[in-house]
């Protein structure tokens, strides 16, 4: 059974910054796509980032690009967010997920099958 476990959300002041943190198990890490989404009050779910299964591409929401960085350390089955700068507006409950095909990289066309419980982030002015 595959299993995210997100941490690492919390309370930020405006321009602050926060690491993210989701590990994995139930399947061969290495071999899967991974990436965060992020769902804010009243706002349907969006996507945020995701990495190649090799980690050799890495794609980013418009919003996020320059702020944010994603990465992955196979050896220890967790992918990771970096969030700079944070903005009022980045405030949300952020999910991690994974792809279902092994290899496979849809880059902005990331459709996860499978999902974490989500950590809160709230960031203020």
């Amino acid at each position: 059974q595959v299993q995210l476990v997100e941490s690492g959300g919390g309370l930020v002041q405006a321009g602050g910054s926060l690491r993210l943190s989701c590990a994995t198990s139930g399947r061969t890490f290495s071999s899967y796509t991974a990436g965060w989404f992020r769902q804010a009050p009243g706002k349907e779910r969006e996507f945020v980032s995701t990495i190649s299964w090799n980690g050799r591409s890495t794609y980013y929401a418009k919003s996020m690009k320059g702020r944010f960085t994603i990465s992955r350390d196979n050896a220890k089955t967790t992918v990771y967010l970096q969030m700079n700068s944070l903005r009022p507006e980045d405030t949300a409950v952020y999910y991690c997920a994974t792809e279902g095909v092994a290899y496979r990289d849809p880059g902005l066309s990331f459709r996860p099958t499978y999902w974490g419980q989500g950590t809160q982030v709230t960031v203020s002015s």
